[in-house]
């Protein structure tokens, strides 16, 4: 139980929130794992923006998608903070408010956004290999990217307007940070940032995990073998085949974290930030962005080495961007 609250402000007796300032054991000890998630996220992602940035080797087109996801994650991790430590009073002001909150939602659909470009770049990359490198090129992806974070923006623009024209003023008391986009707004964000991507997430992974698993069957037969030497052009690489795995595993963590927060956000919207239930699941939508570098730890090479030559410092050596990593 908490033992006693006190006002945000008590300056204004009559209109201020009340905060929490003995919280239980739990509560503090939340705050703990909570901060340490935060603080993990940020770093590791932090550490993925840098890999991909600085060694050539991987400026590739499916890296430039997952340095758009890791940048998304970083701003997460920071979110979770304000999440954690602004919760019970905000104390930065209504249009700081308004900015995170435009913020939040900009960072949360332009992932969804991104994984939908993960998927189509897999979906070409083992559907349509011959037309790959054609289809799929540098600048395209470059300009998709860009395309996806302004969209991203604007829609959170548009969607938060009467929250960025008048800041604070869905709020009850002064200290509190909230916002209201309607029965309208929360249709329209349902279908756009969860029922739609979700949808194309789904049917485009099925399809590559069909196709992959029928081409790894073909390689691994003789008749196949003769068919891959005539006509290899028009086959998957193995390691497109291999990135389409880790990148799926990429997908269904996101989906497993993503899902059960929407899907109580139509069945009880209040739940999410008025119970300790919701509470987790918002935690659970956060925690997905600690978890994206951490699969790529384990599932790729080329970013443990990239780890260890940046923790030592050698990225700061004359040509350390040229290191071969894959």
């Amino acid at each position: 139980m908490l033992e006693e609250a006190e006002l945000c402000f008590p300056e204004f007796l009559n209109s201020s929130c009340k905060r929490l300032t003995i919280p239980h054991f739990e509560v503090v000890l939340m705050y703990i794992v909570l901060s340490s998630i935060s603080v993990l996220t940020a770093f590791l992602n932090l550490l993925l923006i840098v890999s991909i940035s600085h060694f050539r080797q991987l400026h590739t087109f499916t890296n430039v998608l997952l340095l758009s996801l890791a940048f998304s994650d970083f701003i997460m991790g920071f979110l979770l903070f304000f999440q954690i430590y602004l919760n019970d009073c905000w104390y930065l002001g209504n249009i700081m408010c308004a900015l995170i909150t435009v913020l939040g939602f900009t960072v949360a659909s332009t992932s969804v956004q991104t994984m939908v470009l993960i998927s189509i770049d897999r979906y070409i990359a083992i559907c349509d290999p011959l037309h790959y490198p054609t289809k799929v090129t540098l600048k395209r992806t470059q300009v998709s990217v860009s395309v996806s974070w302004t969209c991203s923006l604007v829609y959170s623009t548009v969607i938060l307007k009467e929250n960025l024209e008048q800041p604070g003023r869905f709020n009850s008391c002064v200290g509190e940070c909230t916002f209201e986009i309607g029965l309208t707004g929360f249709i329209v964000d349902l279908l756009l940032v969860f029922l739609l991507p979700i949808t194309i997430i789904i049917i485009l992974y099925v399809t590559v995990f069909v196709v992959a698993v029928s081409q790894i069957r073909a390689m691994r037969s003789h008749v196949a073998a003769v068919t891959h030497q005539r006509s290899g052009k028009g086959k998957p690489k193995k390691s497109e085949i291999k990135a389409a795995r880790t990148l799926g595993v990429v997908i269904i963590v996101f989906l497993l974290c993503l899902c059960p927060y929407f899907c109580v956000s139509v069945l009880s919207p209040e739940s999410i930030f008025s119970s300790l239930s919701g509470a987790y699941l918002l935690i659970l939508y956060y925690v997905n962005s600690c978890l994206n570098p951490l699969i790529y730890a384990l599932f790729y090479p080329w970013f443990r080495k990239s780890i260890k030559i940046i923790v030592t410092l050698k990225i700061l050596k004359s040509g350390s961007s040229d290191a071969n990593l894959l």
